[in-house]
């Protein structure tokens, strides 16, 4: 409850201050972990894969545009891939050479912990920035897939310390086996997730079925030893490509709610969770010098953060450069986009997951060497990139000058319009029908005229009568406030019910939510 109250109110001073609220959680979390007298709070690694990982994966993949997630592919593999194993061998070369008697395994680890954006932290922040649509696309897609390639890395350089020996030929067919496996049960589960979805035609009931998918998509991936996020993310994709029309409108309405609420609960709780382990992190480094500490901690941080600048602006112009052809299909960006790419990996509950999984003993039971050092380390690189290019990336953005494209805005008008000609079209159709009433044919369709009246003829928001369209909504919305206390005032009387009230409501509030009528 402590918790939820915090997340809560840190969440409303972030929103007054204009603040991103996945990083005041964590100066927030950060300063409670320091409050005398507070029970210590552990987050275990296992609860934070199954209970916060799965969701937010599931959630940020069932409403990912795959038509865009597809048509970015390249630039999210290059990402998801190669730059977490580049940046796994540069963290390793750069620990190795700064910190004092830190081994090559352990130095691999450390890479291998830090080496992964994170899907919680990229989604929370970047979507609220007002960004070109191919910038969140890259991002999000880059932060769905490459978990699985830092989680295969991180188990091999794990075992390399734990056994004391490694081999590059299994691994590499292991990542193979891990990713092929990982996206083979995630679709599986999706198929057989629609099946029962399909035949449930109860909202409460499918929703309580989607909240579980997730898990039912990461555990049985995780048993067989495959990745579980490429299953989860698979799997979330395969049911939001669906969706439309295998849900219910009541369905999509709810669910949508649910989701939005579990989300930010979700994303609350580990954001603050992250702020309070940094206590007990401390404890664990013994006598190791404050200097050393601090030159170690900006090293890694360095390294991570240079490395992602460093792999982002070749990986963005050199295959257009070497490939006429791919240029000529997709040009070159402006070299704004890559800057804001190349500053947006920020690291959190994966990262930290990672470190506190460790295990406490080698095969030969000694203690896993320099545990709480790398566990430190990951704590600041997780600070300095959510907190440091976290606050930096608002005020980045507004002086490179970008701006959001209008790419969803055209869309959705696009979407609109067809639709409101297709109903009109079907208006026509009917008007001889006996069953349809003429009168209502007419109603129908002066309502689609007017609304087709008020479409950009260019489909650009801009070429819009802003002036009647805010006119228009003010009125709209004063007539529905009128209804609304109409209503309200026969329940207060005693001439209706709470239920009739509710129903009326409901419409009511749909009514003001929708952006036209």
């Amino acid at each position: 409850m402590g918790l939820l109250v915090a997340v809560l109110v840190l969440a409303t001073v972030a929103r007054r201050l204009g603040m991103l609220y996945p990083i005041l959680l964590v100066l927030g979390g950060l300063g409670l972990g320091f409050v005398p007298g507070l029970p210590e709070v552990e987050l275990a690694p296992e609860i934070v894969f199954l209970l916060f990982l799965p969701p937010i994966l599931f959630s940020t993949a069932y409403f990912t545009d795959w038509r865009a997630f597809s048509a970015n592919r390249r630039p999210i593999f290059l990402l998801a891939f190669g730059l977490v194993l580049t940046t796994t061998a540069t963290v390793a070369v750069v620990a190795h050479a700064v910190v004092e008697g830190l081994s090559w395994p352990v130095a691999f680890v450390l890479g291998a912990i830090v080496s992964p954006p994170d899907a919680v932290a990229t989604t929370a922040i970047v979507q609220r920035l007002g960004i070109p649509r191919r910038i969140v696309t890259v991002l999000e897609g880059e932060s769905l897939v490459n978990d699985a390639t830092a989680l295969v890395a991180y188990r091999f350089a794990v075992a390399a310390v734990v056994t004391g020996t490694f081999s590059l030929w299994e691994a590499s067919l292991r990542f193979v086996l891990v990713v092929a496996g990982g996206v083979a049960i995630g679709l599986v589960v999706g198929w057989i997730l629609t099946r029962i979805l399909a035949r449930l035609h109860d909202p409460q009931v499918e929703i309580t079925a989607t909240l579980l998918a997730p898990i039912a998509a990461y555990l049985p991936a995780e048993e067989v030893g495959v990745s579980g996020v490429l299953a989860t993310v698979v799997a979330g994709l395969y049911l939001g490509r669906r969706a439309p029309v295998l849900f219910p409108a009541a369905s999509r309405l709810r669910g949508a709610a649910v989701w939005d609420v579990t989300v930010f609960l979700v994303n609350g709780l580990v954001f603050i969770l992250i702020g309070l382990q940094l206590p007990a992190v401390i404890e664990g480094l013994g006598e190791r010098s404050v200097t050393d500490l601090a030159w170690s901690a900006v090293a890694v941080s360095l390294a991570t953060i240079l490395v992602r600048i460093a792999w982002v602006f070749p990986a963005t112009y050199l295959p257009r450069r070497l490939f006429p052809r791919l240029r000529e299909r997709d040009p070159s960006p402006p070299w704004q986009y890559p800057m804001v790419l190349s500053w947006a990996g920020l690291r959190g509950v994966v990262t930290l997951a990672a470190a506190l999984a460790l295990p406490l003993e080698t095969d030969a039971g000694v203690p896993f060497p320099d545990r709480d050092l790398v566990i430190f380390l990951a704590f600041c690189v997780i600070l300095v990139t959510l907190v440091g290019q976290g606050l930096s990336l608002p005020p980045l953005i507004r002086r490179l000058g970008i701006r959001d494209d209008g790419v969803v805005v055209r869309d959705e008008l696009l979407a609109r319009r067809e639709a409101t000609l297709a109903a009109m079209a079907r208006l026509d159709d009917l008007l001889g029908e006996d069953w349809v009433p003429i009168e209502s044919v007419r109603t129908l369709r002066a309502r689609y005229e007017h609304r087709l009246e008020h479409f950009p003829a260019t489909l650009d928001p801009a070429d819009g009568d802003e002036v009647h369209l805010t006119a228009h909504e003010r009125l709209r919305r004063d007539v529905l406030s009128v209804e609304r206390r109409t209503v309200i005032a026969l329940r207060d009387r005693g001439a209706i019910g709470e239920e009739a009230l509710h129903r009326v409501q409901y419409d009511l509030d749909l009514a003001e939510e929708r952006s036209e009528e």
